[in-house]
Parts: C-alpha cells; structure tokens; sequence
C-alpha cells in the first residue's frame, strides 16, 4: 500500500528521505494556527492534527468554513496532513474516548470518523487514523469484536467513497494492541485497499515480540502512517527521545528501506505544557538520528524484555480470543492513560 502524495505545496521526498512531522496532541494549550506556525518554523515536514474542541472541532458550527481556514493555513505554511482521532473528552465530556465503536451505543463515534474522513478529503491529508478503544466491561470479547469489524467496515465505505487513505493504529490495552491484532481486524474486513496501518515506533517496543526495526519490515506494505516517541519495555508511557529504551537510527534506516514516504510524526500528548521546546529538541534529535540511520546496527533487540513473554508476545494472534490480554496494568473500562 502506497502513502498518498503530500498535499499541493507541501515537501515532496523520495524514498530515502524522512518527512517529520509533530502531533497537534502535544500543543494542546496553542491556538490551532499557533501550533502550526510553531510546527513549521522549527522545520516540520507536516502535522498530526489530532480533531478536538479547539483544534478544528468537527462538531462546532461552520465546520466547511473553519476546514477551508486551516487548509489555506497548512498550504501557507507547506505543511503536509494526517489526521488524528484521539481527542479525550470530545464525545463525552464525562469519559474519556467514549463512545467507541465498541460501546452500546457507538452512533457519536461513527459519526466523529465520517467528519474526519471528510475532512481528510478537505484538506488533501496523507491518512486519516483511528483505533479500536477499551472493552467495555459489560461487553463481552466476541460482541465487542463483532462490534468493532461492524463500525470499520462503515468508515472503510465512508474512506472509499472520499477517497481517503485509513490508518488504523494498534494500542496497548485495546481491543487491538498489536500488529498481529491488526491483521487479524485486516482479514475480517476482506482486506480493503484503503485500510492501512498507523504504527507507533514506541508500542513497538512496549509490547511487540519482534525488534523495532523488524516491526516496520513486517508491515512495510501496508504502512500509511507512523508516530514516533521513546518507551520501555513492558510501559505503555509516550517518552521524549533519549529517556526510553529505543535505538532510533537502525527504526530509521528500515523506514527508509521500507519505502516508506509518508510523515514520521512525534506523538508527546503529555507534552503540552513545554510544547515549543520539547518540539525543538525532538526534531534536533531525529535529524542527528536519521544523519547515522544504518540497519547494522547491534540495538533493539528485545534483551532487556523478561524472561517470560507478555500473552501479547508469546501467543500467536489467531490462538487468542478476540481481546488480548493488555501488556500493561490498565483497568477494562478506561483508556490507557497516556492517551
């Protein structure tokens, strides 16, 4: 599966060059053409423009209107798009991500990812990415999973239709936290062309069998979309670069060898507080990264994981039911923290 080319305006790469982008998750507390300004003076490629109540709410009025504003904005400034879902309270000013498509009642949510996926049609973004969420307690694994394929397969015809690319993330702790869940959810969709993958490089080394580097070479065909950030093993917390376990040059080079073209965004949603400074350090860091990327590199193996493997890693996703068991210590009716 091929990235969709960067929006009119916007950098182009070639296969061998990193696009960075910064998630709007992590100016939280900037006006929306703030944070962009910011974005693009510090020499960000693009933006993860997650949909929120003050970052393009799809639900405020002149929806059509405020879109055409921040598509002039991006073009100004030649930031490229993805767009992002995971705001908290938009929903539910109560519970936090709710409703998902696995809840009784996941008619908002449908409706929340119809209006991103047009707005990613607007706005000529590279993706549009979404997740599953946490079971419901009162939910039973194989409703919940049934419920889950139910609401994709109504955004995959709402994508089709607006000709936008989906990139449907894995989360520790959700209903589908993995790659192998991922193709699990690929499969009971009929495999349609435009569900791709969001990888986050961190969940990779939260909780995925595999080194990092082979994570990207095992969904190299359908990767549309990636975040990046540092984590540990076996912690499901989004850390800025240098302060978690990863080795990031060899991640690089197999994006690189991969093919991959579309944005490499930084994911900090706990970050907003220092916003500017924490973007800056992190595109410094990356450049430096990505000026040593090489795959021979002796790193992110899984030799600090422990001896006995998380069910995530130890059994294959086809022998575990319809919800795995979370790779971190995370109650059943609420969302990992982090997010």
């Amino acid at each position: 599966m091929s990235v969709p080319e960067p929006r009119s305006g916007a950098p182009v790469a070639d296969a061998t060059t990193l696009r960075l982008g910064y998630g709007t998750n992590g100016f939280a507390n900037h006006r929306l053409d703030d944070a962009l300004a910011v974005i693009a003076d510090l020499g960000y490629d693009g933006v993860a423009l997650t949909l929120d109540h003050d970052h393009l709410d799809p639900f405020a009025p002149g929806l059509t209107r405020r879109v055409a504003a921040v598509g002039r904005r991006l073009e100004s400034l030649g930031l490229s798009v993805v767009i992002e879902t995971g705001a908290r309270y938009l929903l539910d000013p109560w519970q936090k991500h709710a409703p998902t498509l696995l809840h009784d009642d996941p008619t908002r949510r449908v409706e929340f990812l119809r209006r991103a996926v047009r707005i990613g049609a607007d706005l000529g973004a590279e993706a549009v990415s979404f997740w599953a969420g946490v079971r419901p307690e009162a939910v039973s694994p194989q409703c919940a999973w049934d419920r889950l394929v139910a609401g994709c397969a109504t955004v995959v015809d709402a994508a089709d239709n607006a000709g936008v690319t989906l990139g449907f993330e894995p989360e520790p702790g959700m209903l589908v936290q993995d790659i192998a869940d991922w193709r699990r959810l690929h499969a009971a969709l009929d495999n349609p062309a435009r569900f791709g993958i969001t990888l986050d490089i961190g969940h990779c080394r939260c909780l995925e069998p595999w080194p990092v580097p082979q994570c990207v070479a095992e969904v190299a065909d359908h990767l549309v979309n990636v975040q990046i950030d540092d984590m540990r093993r076996g912690v499901h917390e989004h850390l800025e670069f240098g302060v978690g376990e990863i080795d990031f040059p060899p991640v690089l080079a197999a994006l690189r060898d991969a093919g991959y073209r579309g944005l490499v965004a930084v994911e900090l949603p706990r970050d907003s507080h220092a916003a500017p400074a924490v973007a800056a350090r992190s595109i410094e860091f990356l450049r430096a990264a990505a000026a040593t990327a090489t795959n021979d590199h002796p790193a992110n193996t899984l030799c600090s994981a422990p001896a006995e493997a998380t069910p995530a890693e130890a059994t294959p996703a086809e022998a575990r039911p319809a919800e795995a068991t979370p790779a971190v210590a995370t109650p059943a009716t609420e969302a990992p923290a982090h997010i």
